[in-house]
C-alpha cells in the first residue's frame, strides 16, 4: 500500500493542535476516511488532546463528513482532551444547526477566539 498525501495541514503551538484542510470539497468517502484516521492518530498522541479544526477554506462537506466529526468529538473527550471548530462558512455552519451538532461542539469565529477558549 502506498502512503497517501496527507489531507491536513497540522500545526502544534503552545500544547494545542490546530488541523486545518488541504481540500475545499470534504465530500470523498475515501478522504473523509483518510482525514478521520489521521486526526485520530493526533489524538491518540496527545495526553490530553487540545483540537483545534479549523475549516478556513473548506466550501463543501458532507454528512459523512460530520459523523466523522462527533467520532473524533468522541475520543477526544475520553481521552479528557478538548476539541474546538473554527472558521465555519455559514452555508456549513447552517447545516450544524439544522442537525442541532452546533450544540454538540464549541464553534468560533475565528481561530484566535477558538484558542483563547481553552482552558
Amino acid at each position: 500500500m502506498t502512503a497517501k498525501e496527507s489531507r491536513l495541514v497540522v500545526q502544534e503551538d503552545e500544547g494545542i493542535v490546530q488541523i486545518g484542510f488541504v481540500d475545499r470539497n470534504i465530500l470523498e468517502e475515501a478522504s473523509i476516511q483518510q482525514i478521520g484516521d489521521e486526526i485520530a492518530a493526533l489524538i491518540e498522541q496527545q495526553t490530553n488532546p487540545r483540537i483545534l479544526i479549523s475549516f478556513d477554506n473548506v466550501e463543501h462537506l458532507s454528512s459523512a463528513a460530520l459523523g466523522t466529526l462527533i467520532t473524533v468529538n468522541n475520543k477526544v473527550r475520553q481521552k479528557g482532551g478538548q476539541l474546538r471548530l473554527a472558521n465555519i462558512n455559514p452555508q456549513i455552519y447552517e447545516v450544524f444547526v439544522i442537525t442541532k451538532l452546533n450544540k454538540l461542539f464549541q464553534i468560533h469565529d475565528s481561530t484566535d477566539k477558538a484558542r483563547a477558549s481553552f482552558k
